[in-house]
């Protein structure tokens, strides 16, 4: 039988929560763009409740907030469209997930030049 692992972002000790945040983002769109991990399994394993309030009240971030908005999304998108153009919007959301951690990353890099 497999074991999934459930990520809880308040697992984390806090100090580098937004890269951790980050990081794991750019990992699960790669998995979810080769297919390795499917857009339900990504929700099971990170794109939850759980990490959607922690998110909220941790991160107070916009771009953030819309990560997990997008990620939580995906699975919808196949119930809702004909497959051609559910895919074609998948790997949009993805790109879309992508660049929003690219911006959160740079604003961390720039917080932490200033400091």
């Amino acid at each position: 039988m497999k074991t999934h692992h459930r990520i809880l972002l308040s697992d984390s000790n806090g100090e580098s929560g937004l890269a951790l945040f980050v990081f794991l983002n750019l990992g699960l769109v790669q998995s979810l763009h080769s297919g390795a991990l499917s857009p339900s399994e990504a929700i099971g394993r990170f794109y939850h409740a759980d990490n959607c309030l922690y998110v909220r009240k941790h991160f107070q971030s916009r771009e953030a907030n819309m990560v997990m908005s997008r990620g939580v999304q995906l699975p919808d998108l196949f119930e809702s469209l004909p497959a051609e153009e559910a895919q074609r919007e998948f790997l949009h959301e993805l790109e879309q997930i992508r660049g929003l951690c690219l911006q959160l990353l740079e604003r961390e890099r720039s917080s932490e030049a200033a400091v």
